[in-house]
């Protein structure tokens, strides 16, 4: 779809974060499916389009930037043409800023980005991973991410907390993640 010179958008970045098992996919399917217009990037999957000398994102700083600037680069395009965006991938404070600058610059589109950090206890977490396919179950990669989170400066503002909540409360977060202004990366 192509928009009129001088047509001004406004459209919202959703980056759903959290250590791997917390139920970022599960959280961030159901927002997608209760925005009018939007797009589901997972940055797992972004992360596996590399296939042949792919390192794990989580031990090189060259890996982690490729998948920064394609999720950008798809990002980008989306909001461009008029469609929300939700990301699903363990996003960091910086990373969540960076993307923010980098969406700045879109002249002809105000864009709104959200930063919401779902998180619970350990013992929780392990029991979610468990609950996963084996291939895609992280183990004590979920407890080390739960320790990066709490040294990475992240602002508490920016978390939420599923300890009490499960998947038949779902609606409950996804209102919270639309609606409350706490979550917003542009103050």
């Amino acid at each position: 779809m192509y928009f009129e010179e001088g047509e001004l958008l406004m459209q919202t970045v959703y980056i759903l974060s959290g250590p791997a098992g917390v139920g970022k996919s599960t959280t961030s399917t159901a927002l997608v499916d209760a925005l009018k217009n939007s797009a589901y990037i997972s940055g797992d999957d972004v992360s596996h389009m590399h296939v042949r000398g792919r390192q794990k994102p989580w031990e090189s700083k060259s890996e982690l930037s490729l998948i920064w600037n394609n999720i950008l680069s798809l990002t980008r395009n989306f909001v461009l043409n008029g469609i929300d965006v939700v990301i699903d991938y363990v996003t960091f404070p910086d990373e969540a800023y960076w993307l923010r600058d980098k969406l700045m610059d879109l002249t002809q589109n105000v864009v709104y980005v959200v930063y919401v950090v779902l998180m619970t206890d350990h013992e929780t977490l392990l029991k979610r991973d468990q609950l996963r396919i084996p291939e895609h179950q992280m183990g004590e990669r979920c407890l080390i991410l739960i320790q990066e989170f709490n040294e990475s400066g992240l602002n508490r503002k920016y978390l939420l907390d599923t300890d009490q909540k499960n998947v038949d409360e779902i609606n409950l977060v996804i209102d919270d993640i639309m609606n409350n202004k706490q979550y917003s990366l542009d103050d």
